[in-house]
């Protein structure tokens, strides 16, 4: 089973290789993972996708919570957050199939961002059911090369390293 987790950390060199680190002795396949600065630069915000049963992530994040310079850990599920990935698509394009390589961009709400003789480049960006739909119907016009962002996802409402900063300001 796929499983999301928002992890707050302090913004310091070695903590993304110490998260990675336990991941991968738990055996826990990172799916993906990215790692950015939040509202406060102080503290990075990482979303890592992994699989695993239940109970081997609730002992991951407990594992995870002990780690030095981690704030937080929380596992983010599908009806309380919001999740979008970013990919790069270069695909074949001569000039016969142009035309309708620009009506697929469009339909799936993308953007054409380099274009030569030979290919373009799409930007795309949403959840992962919508990505992997266009790259499927992209295949046919035959995809060079692909970059994925992997997922970001935030929950809904207060944002959560405002709300830790707060409960510790009292």
């Amino acid at each position: 089973m796929k499983h999301t987790l928002a992890v707050l950390a302090l913004n310091k060199p070695g903590v993304l290789a110490r998260i990675s680190g336990l991941l991968s002795r738990r055996v826990f396949n990172i799916e993906s993972i990215a790692a950015g600065y939040t509202e406060d630069s102080d503290i990075s915000r990482i979303t890592i996708v992994v699989n695993g049963d239940d109970q081997e992530l609730d002992q991951v994040m407990k594992q995870l919570s002990k780690l030095v310079d981690i704030i937080k850990v929380q596992e983010l599920f599908k009806s309380g957050s919001i999740d979008r990935e970013l990919v790069l698509i270069k695909v074949k394009a001569d000039s016969a199939r142009r035309s309708e390589i620009v009506d697929i961009v469009e339909i799936f709400r993308a953007n054409i961002v380099d274009i030569n003789r030979e290919t373009v480049v799409i930007e795309l960006s949403g959840g992962e059911e919508k990505i992997n739909a266009a790259c499927a119907v992209l295949e046919d016009h035959g995809i060079v090369e692909i970059v994925r962002t992997g997922k970001v996802s935030i929950g809904r409402g207060p944002g959560a390293a405002k709300h830790f900063l707060e409960e510790n300001d009292q």
